[in-house]
C-alpha cells in the first residue's frame, strides 16, 4: 500500500510539473506574438515614414530639375529627407539617401525629365531581438519618381472634388493617345479600374496625392504602360460659353407626339418641322411650321420615343430648356450639329444614334452643352457620337453597346463606363493643361 501511495504522489508530482511548464511555455510564446506584432507596426510606421520622406524629396529635386539647377538636386533631396526624419548625415545608423536624375526602373527607366530618389535605413527591432538574437534590426526603404517639365492637353476633365470621379469596369475603353485625363477628386479612390476595363492616355493625373493605384486598379483593370500617372496635378476647370437663347424666340413643345400624318406619313420627323398634315380623329390637321432664329430652334423638351426616327438638319443648335429622352428604339441622326439641355440627357439602351458637332479645320467642336445633373448614354447596335460634351454639372454614364463609337472630349463631375463603351478622345483645345512639372508619379 505504501508503494501505490509512492507512485501515486509521484504522478501527482509530475502532473503539476508539467502544468506549470506549459504555464511558462504559453506565456512565452504570447510574449513572442506580442513582439512580432509590436515590432510589425514598427516597420510599418517606419515604412510610411521612408515613403514620405522619397515622395519629398523626388518633388524637390524635380522642381531643381526643370529649373535649371541639376548640380542642386543631391543637397534639395537630402534636405527634404532629412525634415522627414531621413538623416544621411548621422554618424551612427545614417540614412541612405540615393538620387538618379534618369529613373533606372519602373515605367519611367530612362526617361529624361523624372527624378527618382530611393531612401533605406536600418531600425532596431523593439522585442524580436530578445527571441532571435540575429534579428537585432530591420530594413526600411521607399521609392519615388517625379515629373518635371511634362504638360498634356486635357481632353476629360472631371471635376468633382471627392470620391471616384472616374469608375470603369466590365470591358469600358478610353483610347486618348494624344491627351490626358484630369480627375480633381482629392480622395485616394479618385479613379477606379476594374474587371478588364482599361486606360490608354497620354496622361493621368489626379489632384489627390494619395491615390492608392495598387488597390483601385484590379481585377484585370490596366492603365497603359506609356500612360504617364501623375498625382497632386492642379484641378481643371474649364470656361465653355453655352449659347445664349436669341432674344423673342418661340419655345414649342415637345413636336414627337406618334401622329399618324397623311399621305402615308410613318412617323420619321425631320426638325425643325416644316409644316404637313396630320391625321386627328380622322381629319387633317395642319402641324406647325416651327421658326428658327439665328438658325436656333428651342423646344421646352424634347422626347423621341413615340418616333419611328428622328432627323436634325444641319447647321443648327437644338435649345432645349428641360430633358432630352430618347426611347423606343427609334433611331436619331444629325450631322453637324448641336444641342443645349437644361436637363438630364438620356440616351435608352437600344437606340441607335449618329450625332456629329460641327468641325472647325477637321476638330469637333461642342456637341452637346448639358446642364442637368445625369447624362447617360447607353447606345444601340451601331451609334456614333462626335464632339464634345460639356456637362460641368453631370454624372456622366456611358453604359453598353459595344457598337458605340464615342468620339467625345468630356467635361463633368464624374464619368461612370461600363458593358464594353469605347470613349475616345481627340484633345480640345480649351479644356487646360495638364503640368506634371513638380507632381509624384505612381508606377
Amino acid at each position: 500500500m505504501r508503494v501505490w501511495g509512492c507512485s501515486m504522489k509521484i504522478l501527482k508530482e509530475e502532473r503539476g510539473q508539467a502544468t506549470v511548464l506549459m504555464a511558462v511555455f504559453m506565456g512565452l510564446l504570447a510574449l513572442g506574438f506580442m513582439a512580432l506584432a509590436i515590432d510589425t507596426g514598427y516597420f510599418f510606421h517606419e515604412k510610411r515614414m521612408a515613403q514620405a520622406a522619397a515622395d519629398a524629396a523626388a518633388v524637390a529635386a524635380a522642381e531643381e530639375n526643370i529649373s535649371g539647377n541639376q548640380g542642386n538636386e543631391q543637397a534639395v533631396a537630402y534636405a527634404m529627407a532629412k525634415m522627414n526624419g531621413f538623416d544621411n548625415s548621422l554618424a551612427v545608423n545614417p540614412a541612405v539617401v540615393t538620387v538618379n536624375p534618369v529613373p533606372t526602373s519602373g515605367n519611367y527607366a530612362g526617361a529624361s525629365g523624372y527624378v527618382e530618389v530611393i531612401v533605406s535605413r536600418q531600425i532596431p527591432t523593439l522585442l524580436m531581438a530578445a527571441f532571435n538574437p540575429s534579428r537585432t534590426g530591420m530594413t526600411v526603404a521607399a521609392r519615388a519618381v517625379a515629373g518635371g517639365g511634362q504638360a498634356a492637353p486635357t481632353c476629360i476633365c472631371l471635376e468633382q472634388p471627392t470620391g471616384m470621379g472616374l469608375n470603369m469596369s466590365n470591358n469600358a475603353q478610353i483610347t486618348a493617345t494624344h491627351c490626358g485625363i484630369t480627375v480633381d477628386s482629392s480622395s485616394n479612390n479618385a479613379v477606379g479600374v476594374t474587371g478588364s476595363a482599361g486606360i490608354n492616355a497620354l496622361s493621368l493625373g489626379t489632384v489627390s496625392t494619395n491615390w492608392d493605384n495598387s488597390s483601385n486598379i484590379n481585377n484585370s483593370g490596366t492603365i497603359s504602360s506609356t500612360t504617364k500617372v501623375v498625382t497632386g496635378v492642379s484641378a481643371c476647370s474649364p470656361t465653355i460659353t453655352p449659347p445664349a437663347l436669341p432674344p423673342g424666340i418661340t419655345c414649342y413643345n415637345n413636336p414627337i407626339n406618334g401622329y399618324i400624318l397623311s399621305p402615308g406619313y410613318n412617323g420619321n420627323y425631320t426638325l425643325p418641322l416644316e409644316g404637313a398634315s396630320q391625321m386627328v380623329n380622322g381629319s387633317p390637321q395642319p402641324l406647325p411650321n416651327e421658326v428658327a432664329t439665328n438658325n436656333v430652334i428651342c423646344y421646352n423638351s424634347l422626347d423621341t420615343s413615340a418616333s419611328s426616327s428622328v432627323t436634325f438638319s444641319p447647321g443648327y443648335t437644338y435649345y432645349i430648356k428641360g430633358d432630352f429622352t430618347t426611347g423606343g428604339g427609334a433611331p436619331i441622326s444629325g450631322t453637324g450639329v448641336n444641342f443645349y439641355v437644361g436637363g438630364n440627357v438620356n440616351f435608352a439602351n437600344g437606340v441607335t444614334a449618329t450625332l456629329a458637332a460641327p468641325t472647325v479645320s477637321g476638330v469637333p467642336q461642342t456637341l452637346f452643352y448639358a446642364m442637368g445633373s445625369t447624362v447617360t448614354i447607353q447606345g444601340g447596335d451601331v451609334s456614333n457620337f462626335s464632339g464634345l460634351l460639356d456637362a460641368p454639372n453631370a454624372a456622366v454614364t456611358l453604359n453598353n453597346g459595344t457598337g458605340t463609337s464615342l468620339n467625345m472630349d468630356v467635361v463633368a463631375q464624374s464619368l461612370t463606363m461600363a458593358g464594353g463603351a469605347t470613349l475616345d478622345s481627340y484633345a480640345t483645345t480649351n479644356l487646360g493643361t495638364m503640368n506634371t512639372s513638380v507632381a509624384k508619379v505612381a508606377e
